[in-house]
């Protein structure tokens, strides 16, 4: 019984991201993290013939888009989204060929391949760097940057900097003194992609469940949930997923939504299955009890949180 109870511990302590400074030259950060609960979903069992027909009702495997492969539950429309808006963004993103595998920095396969049921198409980068609540902000961050709003890319890193990307942009860099950080001109400025870029490793780099928790807003009644808003435990380990889509059933209002993650070691951003329902991707707020199972993290009541964009 002690060895198994040993090895259940160990199991919760690598199975989770962790917002310790992902090198060890970012040591200076505080952190007061505590390990948090995780699960690994065990894989599917062979689908039925039931099941592959209601999977294929929502998935269009030609569809190469998060809106054009994953369709909405019968009953259920997407919700109204602007062009400028974030859902609008999301279900726009670009998603590698159906039943593509998650690949880690490295260009490697993950382990389980159980998790998910659709990969986005964007680059993970050659550092373990997005993990977590890193892919909260990359996503939240290409949707500011691909609708040029600029001055409102900004994170709170772990020990409470507030690191604008405006900043970054204008030829100012990240220097750090004992727990001190300050920005200081050293470069040009430059507003390109690959800098951008270059500042969200440096994101990466120093922010993480811990510091993404603490500046953002709980969401108190999940009736309101929409794309955008993310399941997060700050911790180490701690998790984020977050709301890549939501729609709406025509005739009671009730909400589904899709899930999506980065993991440890970084890899692929991809969306997520329910181990609810495995031919239906679709969280649906009737059936939403906490502690909420998604396929590799279990979250608490109150993890819902927001950004507000």
């Amino acid at each position: 019984m002690i060895r198994y109870l040993l090895l259940c511990l160990l199991l919760v302590s690598v199975t989770a991201c962790s917002t310790e400074p992902k090198s060890s030259s970012e040591s200076m950060f505080s952190s007061s993290e505590a390990p948090s609960e995780s699960v690994e979903m065990s894989p599917p069992e062979p689908e039925s013939s039931s099941q592959d027909e209601d999977l294929l009702a929502l998935l269009n495997p030609e569809g190469m888009t998060v809106e054009s492969r994953i369709q909405p539950p019968a009953g259920f429309v997407r919700a109204d989204a602007t062009p400028s808006s974030f859902a609008h963004y999301t279900r726009s993103l670009p998603l590698k060929p159906d039943q593509s595998p998650v690949l880690l920095y490295d260009g490697s396969e993950k382990g389980d391949q159980s998790a998910h049921i659709a990969v986005l198409s964007l680059d993970v980068g050659d550092r373990d760097l997005q993990q977590c609540a890193d892919a909260v902000m990359r996503i939240t961050a290409e949707y500011l940057f691909a609708n040029e709003r600029y001055d409102e890319i900004g994170f709170h890193l772990t020990n409470g900097f507030y690191f604008p990307y405006s900043q970054w942009r204008s030829g100012k860099r990240l220097v750090v003194e004992g727990n001190t950080t300050t920005l200081v001109q050293k470069a040009e400025e430059d507003s390109s992609y690959e800098t951008f870029r270059k500042y969200l490793n440096m994101v990466f780099a120093y922010a993480g469940t811990l510091s993404l928790a603490e500046e953002s807003t709980p969401v108190t009644d999940i009736s309101y949930i929409k794309t955008g808003d993310f399941f997060i435990k700050g911790g180490s380990p701690g998790h984020a997923v977050i709301v890549l889509d939501t729609a709406v059933n025509e005739d009671t209002g009730e909400i589904a939504f899709l899930l999506a993650q980065s993991y440890m070691p970084a890899q692929d951003i991809h969306i997520l299955r329910n181990p609810l329902h495995i031919d239906d991707p679709w969280y649906y707020t009737h059936e939403l009890t906490f502690p909420l199972k998604t396929p590799q993290y279990i979250f608490d009541n109150g993890s819902l949180k927001t950004l507000g964009y």
